[in-house]
């Protein structure tokens, strides 16, 4: 009974700071990071990789008040074949902003910076760099969502001069089928670039992702996802002068992303 006694108060005093670890409030701070493969990186309708594949990843961080920040990057090929760069296979994204929500409506404010380092042939334009600003406001509910993205630099993915006041218009939908782990999407977009009328196109796109963590814990964080993307997006525009390729055609993708 001596040796019972002894052992239940240990436990009390081995247990006494897991009760005051529980009382304790959740950090206001989250760090996320993510990483993914993609058959072909596909922004805005148009291809960023000229087809090929593309392996990306970023890195997260947020606050209980609705700030963030965040960066993220990807390897591309549109830089030495569309944009007469002489090496550059590399963009990263800087951005931050506050989010929140009002009932049933959320809304985000914010800004990013698209950067590619590397640099351009002297036959080009070298004024003309592929860095672009960009600040968005958008509005969500329920399943909907609408996005404004406003242009600050003077050149837009290497496009202009002057282009600054460009912007891109989409609209989107996501909808989770029942508790399947399956997730429908569908977008439409418009992108106006300022005094480069024949640059301006609609892309649209239908999708499905599905949930790996259904399966088991394995798949935790794990999503696979498939997607068909096209544009109205002019041809003698969107296609590069290396191999020939429309970067707005039509295109099914393939990806697979983990959370962690």
């Amino acid at each position: 009974m001596k040796k019972l006694v002894h052992a239940l108060v240990l436990t009390g005093l081995v247990g006494a700071p897991a009760f005051a670890m529980a009382d304790e409030p959740a950090s206001p701070h989250t760090l996320s990071a993510n990483v993914g493969l993609t058959s072909n990186y596909v922004f805005r309708g148009i291809s960023q990789t000229g087809g090929e594949p593309a392996i990306q990843g970023g890195l997260d961080y947020s606050h209980s008040s609705g700030f963030y920040l965040g960066t993220w990057g990807s390897n591309v090929g549109w830089l030495t074949e569309f944009q007469g760069y002489k090496s550059g296979s590399m963009e990263l994204d800087v951005y931050g902003g506050y989010r929140n929500s009002i009932g049933d409506v959320s809304y985000d404010v914010g800004a990013i910076r698209y950067m590619y380092p590397g640099s351009k042939n002297a036959a080009t334009n070298a004024a003309l760099g592929a860095w672009t600003s960009e600040a968005y406001v958008s509005a969500g509910w329920k399943w909907f969502t609408a996005k404004y993205s406003y242009y600050l630099s003077d050149a837009v993915f290497g496009i202009g001069p002057n282009a600054n006041g460009s912007y891109y218009f989409d609209l989107s939908g996501s909808l989770p089928v029942g508790e399947t782990g399956l997730t429908l999407g569908a977008h439409w977009g418009t992108f106006h670039f300022k005094n480069v009328s024949t640059a301006s196109y609609d892309d649209w796109k239908v999708s499905a992702a599905y949930d790996m963590g259904k399966l088991g814990k394995l798949g935790d964080g794990v999503t696979l996802g498939v997607a068909y993307t096209d544009t109205n997006a002019d041809k003698g525009f969107w296609t590069d002068s290396v191999n020939g390729e429309y970067l707005g055609k039509g295109t099914t993708t393939v990806w697979v992303s983990k959370a962690f």
